[in-house]
């Protein structure tokens, strides 16, 4: 087949969304082979073993190509029509409805969802089925950074600037990532940065891949990021670093900041941290000094408990030393997940309507309304967040409707959640493959894949981009938009569910014209011919906005705001009984809860399973040998996996990745506790013990 036939699209993965192009081959076995796309600028070509190996996924081999429904005789799940399937998820929602009200029904989203089809099941949540219980698994991605970018700046992207911006800055502060690991193709970015004589100053408790490219590596006790952030911000104020005139001029709030600062002094702030003071000052002297700067965190001072004020810490840091509102200069965050970005902007999130707009302003309900041909009073309030709706489940929440999320593998505290689910009185989940939460389902729906469907995303950098469909799905499959459209007609809405995905972003244009997020701009044909569009795009003679904040922040004021913040410990602290941190994260090979890169041959070579990763000097007190199995301990629960045995980490830290089920379920152990502000669970941080596991044994939490 020739070269003209590949058909140019995204990577199926994470928030970089990797331009890459795909050639159908006819063969059911794999579908389509990946061929590189050296135009896409965020990549220029360069693709992770998980985006060579996408198409492995369409195969027909490891999909779902069928509707499944669980017989009441035997329990087992068994083939079934769409006809049959469709009617069942449309009665067990009526029933639940009818008999509890409309609050008794949640739907759970995912942050890999198209935008079309996050605004079109937020849509459906509030309006067909008129429940507030609506929220997805993004809550577990960057909703801390995302409420201290809302509270400094008044605005939340990602990165208010262009990934290209990074190589052509002074100095780098990553905190909390591994993009060695998560975004591999993103680590020319900082490669280029050292060639043009710039510093990287990476802080991670473990001596990854990435940390090893750094000039400076600090390693922090996990849950301390936002102690090492106040004793930097303190020797900047105690070393005459600030940057007065920017303070002065552009921000608010400086002196209750300083003062919360001032009282973390750099001696204190290496007994919380173990990070030596000469290292911080060195962090200090290489940040301040460079002409330009930037912070970056992900998930490592984000998923705690205290992430939106560890957050909030760091942007004072840029403020103080006046690194944002200026070019090449700023705070950003790495987000994880595909559509992360657009999937909390456009209304799957508990409070949130399209636009980024608040579901409690009645400013925009009324603007919502308007577009859906609705009375602003009839839509429902905020609901739950993410871990707290996974939480009622079984109780006061009755019924489940659920699209692209694996909560059994993914979620905090993962056992009692699996208990949850399986407490419903009736659970559906719509999903490419038959995943661990789907195979508790009452019904599964068999939905299309990225390479089967067209629909936009929108990238780490706020870039709104078009995936391009490049294969017919097999006939028993249907796209999300298509099994929302005949749910709704089911339900009694014959019209306002297109399954038509260009019809569905031409309304979620309107819906979020002049809201934070304006896509008003943006068009199908428009993004194909500029490679995506940034938003705020509010017209379509509007350039876009690649880069944010340079004439005046989102405030009412157009000053960013300091937040004052102090440390305070995680909500779970060792003791006796639970004397060792651990903490999560990825492996390069898989990617979230699995779901789809274990049925990946060549990524299960790579990375075949679970693992414990801990200090030399801990293995030698348990006795624990290389590949030896151990038992990782909790209040939650216990997980066994092989040890690996290395001084990359803290002696006081374990590490696990979070991609398995079974006895190696990482999430099993992990604390729920949630920020205050954000919601987001503190998976980086619980407190654990360690114990060898004989022979044959095999129980886990």
């Amino acid at each position: 087949m020739s070269e003209v036939t590949a058909v140019p699209t995204h990577c199926p993965y994470c928030a970089l969304q990797c331009g890459m192009s795909l050639r159908p081959t006819g063969d059911p076995e794999l579908p389509a082979e990946v061929v590189d796309r050296t135009d896409f600028p965020v990549n220029r070509g360069a693709l992770c073993g998980k985006g060579r190996t996408a198409p492995s996924v369409l195969s027909s081999r490891v999909r779902l190509t069928e509707p499944l429904v669980r017989c009441p005789d035997t329990g087992v799940l068994a083939p079934a029509t769409w006809e049959e399937a469709l009617a069942a998820v449309a009665d067990g929602l009526r029933r639940t409805r009818a008999d509890h009200g409309p609050d008794a029904v949640g739907v759970f989203g995912g942050g890999g969802l198209t935008n079309e089809k996050a605004y079109t099941l937020g849509k459906f949540a509030r309006l067909v089925l008129g429940t507030s219980q609506i929220d997805y698994n993004g809550r577990f991605c960057m909703s801390s950074a995302a409420a201290a970018h809302g509270r400094a700046f008044g605005l939340d992207r990602g990165l208010p600037f262009p990934l290209e911006d990074i190589p052509k800055t002074g100095c780098v502060i990553l905190v909390g990532s591994n993009l060695a690991e998560t975004m591999p193709p993103a680590l020319r970015y900082l490669t280029e940065l050292k060639e043009n004589g710039g510093k990287l100053i990476v802080i991670d408790p473990r001596r990854t891949r990435t940390a090893e490219q750094a000039d400076l590596h600090l390693a922090p006790r996990p849950g301390t990021d936002l102690a090492l952030a106040l004793g930097m911000l303190h020797l900047v104020v105690s070393e005459g670093r600030v940057d007065e005139e920017f303070v002065a001029a552009r921000t608010s709030g400086w002196e209750a900041a300083r003062a919360g600062a001032m009282s973390h002094w750099p001696e204190q702030v290496e007994r919380i941290t173990g990070v030596p003071v000469p290292q911080i000052r060195e962090a200090v002297a290489l940040f301040s000094d460079a002409p330009t700067g930037m912070v970056l965190t992900a998930r490592g001072p984000e998923q705690q408990s205290k992430g939106t004020d560890t957050v909030g810490a760091w942007i004072n840091l840029c403020l103080a030393t006046g690194k944002a509102g200026r070019p090449l200069s700023g705070y950003g965050c790495l987000t994880g997940q595909g559509n992360g970005q657009g999937g909390r902007e456009h209304g799957q999130k508990a409070d949130q309507l399209p636009g980024y707009r608040k579901l409690d302003d009645p400013a925009a309900r009324a603007h919502v309304a308007g577009v859906w041909g609705v009375e602003p009073e009839s839509l429902p309030g905020p609901g739950r967040s993410a871990y707290e709706l996974l939480d009622a489940l079984g109780g006061d929440v009755k019924t489940l409707l659920l699209m692209g999320s694996n909560p059994v593998v993914s979620a905090p505290r993962a056992a009692h959640v699996e208990e949850r689910l399986r407490s419903l009185d009736f659970l559906a989940v719509a999903d490419v493959v038959l995943s661990e939460t789907a195979a508790l389902a009452d019904v599964v729906l068999p939905v299309t894949q990225w390479a089967e469907e067209t629909g936009t995303m929108t990238n780490l950098e706020g870039r709104v981009l078009l995936r391009r469909r490049a294969l017919t799905p097999p006939a028993g499959v249907r796209s999300d938009l298509e099994v929302l459209h005949a749910l709704a007609g089911l339900l009694g809405w014959e019209k306002g569910f297109p399954a038509d995905p260009e019809e569905v972003f031409e309304e979620l244009r309107r819906a979020s014209a002049g809201g934070p997020a304006d896509y008003a701009g943006i068009s199908y044909r428009r993004i194909e011919e500029e490679q995506g569009v940034f938003w705020p795009c509010p017209t379509p003679e509007h350039e876009g906005t690649p880069r944010l904040f340079l004439d005046r922040f989102a405030t009412p004021d157009g000053r960013a705001r300091f937040v004052p913040v102090v440390h305070r410990a995680a909500a779970e602290e060792t003791d006796a009984e639970y004397p060792v941190v651990l903490t999560t994260g990825r492996v390069v090979s898989q990617y979230q809860s699995g779901a789809q890169t274990r049925r990946v041959d060549e990524l299960n070579a790579a990375a075949p399973g679970p693992f414990v990763e801990l200090h030399p000097r801990v293995a030698e007190r348990l006795g624990v040998a290389e590949g030896e199995r151990i038992a990782v301990v909790s209040r939650r629960g216990r997980a066994v996996a092989p040890a690996r045995i290395t001084t990359a980490i803290r002696p006081d830290t374990v590490f696990m990745p979070f991609h398995w089920a079974g006895e190696g379920r990482a999430n099993t152990l992990v604390n729920p506790a949630l920020d205050p502000v954000s919601r987001m669970p503190e998976f980086k941080v619980c407190a654990v013990r360690l114990e060898p596991v004989a022979s044959g044994d095999a129980t886990a939490g």
